[in-house]
């Protein structure tokens, strides 16, 4: 210990690091007389000389830096004594110094390593448009715009403002090539740009009938190698050609233009020759004409050349080929079905006036007479009895019910076949009208014409479905399946049946064996993750509604029942992105609002939950307890003042409104405000108003309980039917006591407060028929039969 010597406590252990000899300073050389002397002599050779002081060898005066007189040293070259720090900035004791480190954070200074004391960075500088790639960056824009602005002008039927705005578009591309030359990028001109503006000016030169301009424009383009594919431009010189009627130039520029596009460019070639054709027309040249259109038609007929046909062999007086013309005319698709011609668009009245004049004209009407009369008058009768079918099957097409009927009515008379065919259709017509009495009766006939028509029986099943005769049902259903075993309808509807039955196993077979069928269909989708949820295994119908998604991935039902199978299963995340995506394609689904506003409740985001509840209030605005639960969700998140008008609104629109007034007194009485009394005063009116009324009803439910067990058994229903609605009373009066109440603390929150008490009159979203009648009853639906080759053709 005795070689251990403790610091005095008012010694500082570090001072005197960041010390040093002012021998050592350079920044001062250039003002030292001493030390220039010594450069410029001989003195800088000698040897130091020793002295007490620190000092130079002229003499012993001072060095003559900042720092001369500060500083004693042991000797002039010796180690810089440590000590005190004097006056004076510190300097740090090695050359290499620790990031933010210094001596002086002892004194006063902060610890700024970044340097964020200096303040804000300088803003960044702006781009300089004086340098050559921005100059043209800007040109190619203003280039861009002046095609754009001459199309929009052309568009608006602005001819010259549309060749001026090509024409300086012209001037600008010219300046922009320039631009490049000057600054060596010659190599990377835009000949896309080049070739837009040049093709533009052509364009709007023929537009404004300034023919000669606008060839010479599109020859600069042709004669141009480095452009492809600007042979077809000749296309266009051919017909300003055609307009100046100079045939001969223009045949000539076709066939160049004909022989420069390929055959996988096989309409753009029908296109030219038949362009060629009509040149040779105006020519005279017949015979080179027919030439052309006779290739046309076959390779790709259409009307316009058929009967450009038809006029060349008129021309040139040869009949036989003019027959055969016009047997290839009329076998020209119309690109429409002949049952549709004739249906009328909805958005365009004009059409629909055309059609109202041409659907029953005389040429109409002696085509309709000539060919049903020669039908039936021929060995072809059944023929015209599908005819009339076909004619039965338009009305429907044409929703015009009444003439279906009618139709089909006429057929009852006829041969079995025949009339089982259309008692079939009227049995599927009344159906969907819901008259099921005719549609029973003419499903039996149907079936007394024919037995095996498996339509006839799927009609009948679903005439007994309705009255709720399951078993009889399922029967008819496997009847057709044993007629058709390939009758879809049939077995989907079974499938429905067994459902109702609770025979679930077995519904769950029908619908598989349809999904092999169907592989696409959404409804047989649906109704097995349906299935596998009532056999209580939701994770099969999950899977199923995974898969359903991917068919109808919009379908907000089907998202919304995702939502709540995850939610059964606990998986909260998952619920919500499908309850979400739900309100986003169908926002007006009150079960997913409700959903929602709980979930953020739940998760303590009260305002995001007003959203929801505000727009169930939209829908349902007569239901007060969305609005009591937009005034909580303001309370719970401290927005009192808000609070307080929305419960204000509440009363002014349900002024007995018990739930209402509580909150509000609580409210004015927390926040001192003078109108506490006076709702306090309604409050008391309106529970003494609930009581009176509750006696009332009590002692008219005792009275009734009463007259029920004098009359016996008879009137027992009646009484079971009063209780089940006192009992639904019961659950919307606890429904409302489930809010919360006035004495519950502010921050109060639970799911239980919007318990679901609103049931989707829609019922289950994907519950459709399989066929074009339809029938909804409560969750299931089942496919109402038709004549199938005639109302779903395959």
């Amino acid at each position: 210990m005795e070689h251990v010597h403790l610091a005095a406590e008012e010694d500082d252990l570090y001072s005197g690091y960041n010390d040093y000899n002012p021998t050592f300073d350079s920044e001062e050389l250039d003002n030292d007389a001493g030390f220039q002397q010594a450069v410029r002599t001989s003195h800088g050779r000698r040897p130091p000389m020793t002295a007490k002081f620190p000092g130079t060898a002229i003499g012993g005066r001072a060095l003559g830096t900042s720092f001369g007189s500060r500083m004693p040293m042991a000797s002039s070259m010796g180690r810089p004594m440590t000590g005190a720090v004097q006056d004076g900035a510190a300097r740090p004791m090695t050359a290499v110094r620790a990031a933010g480190y210094s001596s002086a954070m002892t004194r006063g200074s902060t610890f700024d390593p970044l340097g964020q004391s200096k303040g804000p960075a300088p803003p960044l500088e702006g781009k300089s448009e004086d340098t050559p790639d921005e100059k043209v960056k800007i040109l190619e824009k203003k280039v861009n715009d002046l095609i754009e602005e001459s199309c929009l002008a052309h568009g608006h039927g602005d001819l010259q403002l549309s060749l001026d705005r090509a024409k300086e578009a012209g001037r600008k591309e010219r300046a922009l090539v320039r631009q490049r030359e000057q600054s060596g990028n010659a190599d990377h001109i835009n000949l896309d740009l080049t070739y837009s503006v040049l093709f533009n000016l052509a364009t709007q030169y023929a537009n404004n009938d300034m023919y000669a301009e606008a060839l010479n424009t599109y020859q600069v383009i042709v004669k141009n190698k480095m452009f492809s594919n600007a042979g077809r431009l000749k296309v266009n010189m051919a017909n300003i050609h055609f307009k100046q009627k100079n045939y001969p130039k223009a045949i000539k520029l076709y066939r160049m233009a004909l022989d420069q596009i390929s055959n996988s460019h096989k309409e753009m070639r029908i296109k030219i020759m038949q362009n060629i054709g009509v040149v040779f027309i105006r020519m005279g040249q017949y015979s080179d004409a027919i030439t052309s259109f006779e290739h046309i038609m076959s390779e790709c007929p259409n009307i316009k050349t058929g009967f450009n046909l038809i006029l060349c062999y008129y021309a040139i007086g040869d009949r036989e080929r003019m027959k055969k013309a016009f047997q290839k005319l009329i076998c020209v698709p119309l690109g429409i079905d002949e049952e549709d011609k004739y249906i009328p668009p909805n958005d365009d009245t004009h059409a629909n006036l055309v059609i109202e004049a041409i659907k029953n004209d005389k040429l109409h009407q002696m085509e309709r007479e000539r060919c049903v009369d020669m039908v039936k008058s021929s060995q072809y009768v059944e023929l015209a009895n599908d005819l009339e079918i076909n004619k039965a099957i338009t009305y429907l097409r044409q929703r015009d019910f009444n003439q279906a009927v009618e139709t089909l009515k006429t057929f009852e008379k006829k041969d079995s076949r025949v009339k089982s065919a259309a008692a079939t259709n009227l049995s599927f017509l009344y159906f969907l009208e819901k008259d099921y009495d005719q549609a029973d009766r003419y499903a039996d006939l149907a079936m007394t014409a024919d037995r095996y028509n498996p339509a006839a029986l799927i009609n009948k099943g679903n005439t007994v479905f309705v009255k709720k005769d399951y078993e009889k049902a399922a029967e008819f259903y496997k009847e057709a399946l044993r007629n058709d075993s390939s009758c879809t309808e049939a077995l989907y509807n079974l499938g429905l049946t067994y459902k109702r039955l609770g025979r679930l196993e077995e519904s769950l077979d029908c619908f598989l064996k349809l999904h092999a069928i169907l592989r696409n269909s959404a409804q047989v989708m649906w109704q097995l993750a349906n299935l596998f949820e009532m056999l209580e295994d939701p994770h099969q119908a999950i899977e199923w509604l995974m898969q359903l998604i991917t068919v109808t991935p919009t379908d907000p039902q089907v998202l919304a029942k995702l939502g709540e199978l995850y939610d059964s299963e606990g998986d909260k995340s998952q619920a919500f992105q499908y309850y979400q995506e739900s309100f986003r394609y169908f926002p007006s689904n009150i079960d997913v609002i409700e959903w929602l506003g709980a979930y953020y409740i739940d998760t303590q985001f009260c305002e995001k939950a007003i959203q929801y509840f505000e727009r169930a209030t939209l829908i349902q605005p007569t239901q007060v307890k969305w609005q009591l639960m937009v005034a909580s969700c303001y309370r719970r998140s401290g927005n009192y003042q808000k609070a307080l008008e929305t419960y204000k609104d509440i009363h002014r629109k349900f002024p007995e409104n018990v739930e209402c007034l509580r909150f509000l007194v609580r409210l004015c009485t927390d926040m001192g405000m003078k109108e506490v009394q006076d709702y306090a005063t309604k409050l008391k009116k309106v529970e003494k108003m609930k009581e009176i009324r509750e006696q009332r009803v009590k002692s008219a439910r005792e009275g009734s309980a009463r007259g029920t067990r004098r009359e016996g058994s008879a009137s027992s229903d009646s009484g079971h039917s009063s209780h089940g609605t006192s009992a639904k009373g019961e659950r919307l009066s606890a429904k409302m006591r489930a809010l919360p109440g006035s004495n519950e603390p502010y921050e109060a929150s639970s799911q239980r407060d919007i318990d679901a008490s609103y049931v989707d009159p829609l019922g289950a979203p994907m519950e459709r028929p399989k066929t074009a009648a339809k029938k909804r009853n409560e969750e299931d639906e089942f496919a109402d039969e038709e004549l199938g080759d005639d109302l779903l053709p395959e």
